[in-house]
């Protein structure tokens, strides 16, 4: 069984109210048709109930929701400190599906939300960091890709968590650190095996000498120290990282080159187009970008996502709210 299909099977154990936002996108409609068919979670569309023909979904219309209301006077007590009137909160919810979706999550009545088919990261981001917020725990949301290759030599059987490709753009040095952190705790829950984490960078173990390669090597420090029991090291050249025979002539006393599962670029360009590279020329699934820190799991899709690709991310959704 691959990946995907045992997250499927996870999330069926516990099944999960999973809301699609982008009802205007038949490839959303499409991998809806296809979660129901298969069982994966309840699921929850917003949208014209009168165009959407999808039995075992549950559609839901703001502007005939019985809720609406109830959910606008929320909104407005959540973000009036913000300058909200309750008129814009309400003009809000029935304009903008995601404001909406994160409403039903923030009071109770489903368990996570992916959207992104056909909007922006910040269209999708945005109303769940003001309405449903970071995990008090982390205080921080960061963001993965699952990237299920086909080559089973690299990673867990082919299976890679590259991280933060999709929201923090540059971080900080201890942000860098918190984000290894946080990712090895994904993969952990996510793929069930142990994290081995590298810190990216166009250096291997000094091999070039920059401020960009001192960022990543004093965020290796920080991670290091403050999470003794993760697998971590850093710098590393991305070969370094994940080829053995590379990793004893660059960084033999590495315990981790080599063999590296979670892959922490050292700032989004790195990552976006990472993922991006592996996904089209090695053929991977890429599943994201997936939340990491927040109150409640809220993903995002790329634009390019296909259908198989949207299922999977909502499977993925649905396995995190189980936690």
């Amino acid at each position: 069984m691959n990946f995907i299909e045992s997250i499927k099977e996870r999330a069926k154990l516990d099944k999960k109210t999973i809301i699609l936002p982008e009802s205007m996108d038949s490839r959303v409609l499409e991998a809806a048709s296809k979660i129901i068919e298969e069982d994966i979670c309840n699921l929850i569309i917003i949208g014209d109930k009168n165009s959407i023909n999808i039995p075992g979904a549950m559609v839901i219309d703001p502007k005939n929701y019985f809720f609406t209301d109830e959910l606008a006077n929320k909104l407005y007590e959540l973000r009036r400190d913000k300058g909200m009137t309750l008129e814009e909160a309400k003009r809000l919810l029935v304009e903008d599906y995601m404001y909406f979706a994160c409403m039903l999550v923030k009071t109770g009545r489903a368990d996570g939300v992916v959207s992104g088919a056909c909007h922006s990261t910040s269209n999708t981001l945005r109303p769940a960091l003001q309405i449903i917020k970071s995990d008090p725990k982390y205080n921080f949301v960061s963001s993965f890709f699952i990237m299920e290759t086909k080559d089973s030599e690299f990673g867990e059987d082919g299976i890679l968590v590259f991280s933060d490709s999709g929201l923090v753009e540059y971080p900080t040095v201890d942000e860098l650190a918190h984000i290894a952190e946080m990712s090895a705790e994904s993969f952990d829950y996510l793929v069930e095996d142990d994290p081995i984490v590298a810190m990216l960078s166009y250096s291997t173990k000094g091999s070039a000498k920059s401020e960009h390669i001192d960022k990543v090597v004093e965020a290796t420090k920080i991670a290091k120290r403050d999470y003794p029991n993760l697998r971590i090291d850093g710098e590393l050249q991305l070969d370094a990282a994940i080829c053995p025979d590379v990793a004893k002539r660059k960084a033999p006393s590495s315990n981790v080159a080599g063999y590296a599962n979670v892959l922490i670029f050292p700032n989004i360009d790195a990552g976006n187009i990472g993922y991006k590279l592996v996904e089209r020329f090695a053929h991977a699934k890429a599943y994201g970008p997936i939340t990491q820190g927040m109150a409640a799991p809220v993903n995002d899709l790329s634009r390019g996502s296909d259908v198989d690709e949207i299922v999977g991310v909502v499977a993925i959704t649905a396995v995190q709210a189980q936690k």
